[in-house]
């Protein structure tokens, strides 16, 4: 089942797979996400797509996409190169292939983008990539005490995934978490974030 929620300029197209449990509403995480486009300076009006999922679905993307076995908590795919976004603490030079349009950045992580800005149709809405989370993961790592992106935290589910889905949508604004300094302006941004947002 899929939902376009708006919380504007954003529209957030919430996908919940069959069987997952509902542990956070919609609206909710359409609003930790919609925190993180403003607070990353996304451009807008723009569409962004998160899936709800399970550890199976992500272990098999994980393995696909970014090569590495087994399930995680949240896979971002951005459909923007990172200088799309404005600079952020942190960040390092970023390599641009000209020739292929693949940016390649200090993680694990490859995105093929063009290069080449274009117009969009009129009432189209700039599509910035998808978030997909395991559902199942973030109630494993809240209940086991080995949330909150640190793995020492211990706190309700809902929690857990509001944190993941801000740190998805951060990814896709180009974000990351492989140098120090950047890590730690990721993760002072996604605990101001969390704590601005009452849950709902």
């Amino acid at each position: 089942m899929t939902r376009a929620i708006y919380r504007l300029p954003w529209r957030v197209d919430v996908t919940v797979r069959d069987g997952v449990a509902g542990i956070a509403s919609g609206a909710a995480l359409a609003r930790c996400i919609a925190a993180g486009l403003d607070a990353a300076g996304a451009p807008a009006p723009a569409s962004i797509g998160l899936i709800l999922s399970d550890d199976a679905e992500v272990a098999e993307l994980n393995l696909q996409h970014m090569g590495k076995d087994g399930p995680t908590d949240v896979l971002s795919f951005p459909l923007l190169p990172p200088d799309a976004f404005p600079p952020h603490p942190g960040a390092t030079d970023r390599a641009i292939d000209t020739t292929t349009g693949t940016t390649t950045h200090t993680t694990t992580h490859t995105t093929t983008h063009t290069t080449t800005a274009f117009a969009l149709p009129p009432g189209r809405r700039l599509h910035l990539g998808d978030i997909v989370v395991s559902v199942e993961r973030a109630i494993e790592q809240a209940e086991t005490g080995r949330g909150g992106q640190t793995g020492d935290r211990r706190w309700a589910p809902a929690d857990e995934l509001r944190l993941l889905v801000i740190h998805g949508a951060l990814h896709i604004c180009g974000w990351d978490h492989a140098e120090p300094a950047e890590e730690a302006a990721m993760r002072t941004l996604e605990t101001l974030l969390l704590g601005s947002l009452a849950p709902a």
